[in-house]
């Protein structure tokens, strides 16, 4: 590998070095990132905006035990 980068013109092995990275990054996108297979699992925009965007509701406190 390394007789055969030592042959190639700079810019050449340059570009095959970057088209390898963007073939990596490429397929880790599509393993990660990839679109549901469901359409049923969307759920909708505003739904979502509402339960992220709500204020948290106080928890009532746990009241002490009473010792006899």
């Amino acid at each position: 590998m390394r007789a055969l980068l030592h042959r190639l013109p700079f810019a050449l092995a340059i570009t095959l070095v970057l088209v390898l990275k963007a073939l990596i990054l490429f397929m880790l996108y599509k393993a990660f990132f990839s679109t549901p297979q469901v359409k049923k699992m969307r759920m909708p925009t505003a739904q979502v905006e509402q339960h992220l965007l709500e204020t948290p509701r106080p928890t009532p406190p746990v009241p002490a035990k009473a010792t006899p």
